[in-house]
């Protein structure tokens, strides 16, 4: 029987904790700036116990990486933040952040969970989704009570069940096309809602950017967004349907906040994660003009990535996680 008390860390399980680290850290940094510049007493737990609890995963994941001799990534420290700079973002900003990156957590836990083995491991895993799911209630809750959650749209319930008779279903090009459904509508309104979050992120980021490689991408981040938001809005309103809409979140100020290294991988990281989404939805949409659409946006969007990373290998902030063993360059040396 496998000795259950001396067992090493899988590659799935290296990764999960190196990424989760990364994450966390930034969260820390993120939410330190946010805590600094709330005004509303009611948003302020939210980000308090949020900051706490990444904090603790931090502390979690060191004693972990000790114990294995694992290498402590760098990720992000109170050098990357500067939490006595002006306001940028909006109260209203902060709580949709925070839902966002609690999906995000959710996703990410859930994902983890699937490969690990190691029963510390699937406890911590465990802890990042009961983590998500109360920090995904909190601020729902407080948005719905402020009046700020943008609810799905509505459809009317099913008078009976049905199927599928021919294959119209599927077309999307020419002729009259079908209703979009259900699931259709649900991956139409989460891409536009995450799109028009993150056209707020790199908007305020390309604002306090440093370097101007960086202010580029995040204006180009900011483009690509709104094309997104209008995309995936477009097809909902033709079916006089309601798209999520937000407005302005991000204030005028130019100093900087977050450092460059920071906010791209930080941004890289946010993108990468919805081509996953876009994943989701393809699978999910059966009508051709959508899967087609999702098809057409994921190359664009995973190039958009690789360029990211290549501004970070430039200037040396892109830190290495954990790779199997080159056995050919060990021979050839």
């Amino acid at each position: 029987m496998e000795d259950k008390t001396n067992i090493g860390l899988t590659a799935a399980e290296m990764s999960g904790l190196w990424t989760q680290y990364m994450g966390d850290t930034i969260v820390v940094c993120v939410n330190s700036y946010f805590l600094e510049k709330v005004e509303d007493e009611e948003i302020r737990p939210i980000i308090k116990w949020t900051l706490d609890t990444a904090k603790e995963n931090v502390s979690i994941m060191q004693e972990l990486f000790q114990k294995e001799n694992f290498p402590i990534p760098i990720g992000f420290t109170e050098q990357d933040v500067n939490t006595k700079a002006p306001r940028l973002f909006t109260d209203t900003f902060f709580l949709k952040y925070l839902s966002q990156m609690a999906v995000s957590a959710m996703t990410a836990s859930c994902a983890g969970l699937t490969v690990v083995t190691r029963p510390d491991v699937v406890t911590f895993h465990k802890r990042i989704l009961n983590k998500g799911v109360e920090l995904r209630d909190r601020t729902r809750d407080l948005m719905l009570k402020q009046g700020i959650y943008v609810k799905p749209p509505y459809i009317p319930i099913p008078d009976k069940v049905d199927f599928i008779e021919n294959q119209h279903y599927l077309t999307g090009f020419l002729g009259k096309k079908r209703s979009i459904n259900s699931q259709e509508i649900t991956h139409l309104y989460f891409n536009t809602l995450i799109n028009a979050i993150g056209k707020e992120i790199v908007t305020g980021f390309g604002q306090t950017a440093q370097n101007e490689d960086v202010k580029q991408y995040f204006l180009r981040g900011k483009e690509l967004a709104q094309k997104y938001v209008d995309t995936f809005s477009n097809f909902l309103t033709k079916e006089d349907l309601p798209a999520p809409s937000s407005g302005s979140a991000v204030l005028d100020t130019t100093a900087s906040i977050f450092s460059d290294k920071l906010m791209m991988f930080h941004v890289t990281t946010m993108v990468a994660t919805g081509i996953g989404y876009y994943g989701m939805a393809l699978a999910a949409s059966p009508r051709r003009d959508l899967g087609l659409k999702y098809i057409s946006i994921i190359p664009e969007v995973a190039l958009y990535v690789e360029d990211g990373a290549n501004i970070m290998i430039k200037h040396g902030w892109m830190e290495e996680p954990p790779q199997a063993v080159d056995h050919d360059k060990l021979i050839q040396n």
